[in-house]
């Protein structure tokens, strides 16, 4: 796993969503962002998905049957943008 996307991402979580209180070494790599992980709702899934077009350049379809899969760790996150740089 690439360790300095790892880190991109968790920073991009972070600014995004203005988790003042959390580090990137606060996030488990492969715990669920929503519910009982980070925490995160709706609305931060939709600020992920515009930080994520803005730092990376690459977009999650809202309708996409997978858009839950993508969304579900920063793992499956950066799985999503690797496969989408190809």
């Amino acid at each position: 796993m690439n360790e300095d996307l790892t880190l991109r991402i968790k920073e991009m979580i972070i600014s995004a969503l203005n988790l003042e209180d959390i580090t990137p070494d606060d996030i488990d790599t492969e715990a669920p962002l929503f519910n009982e992980g980070l925490g995160l709702d709706s609305i931060d899934a939709l600020e992920l998905g515009l930080a994520m077009k803005n730092t990376f350049g690459v977009t999650i379809n809202p309708e996409s049957e997978d858009v839950k899969k993508h969304f579900y760790s920063v793992k499956t996150l950066q799985e999503y943008i690797e496969g989408s740089k190809k």
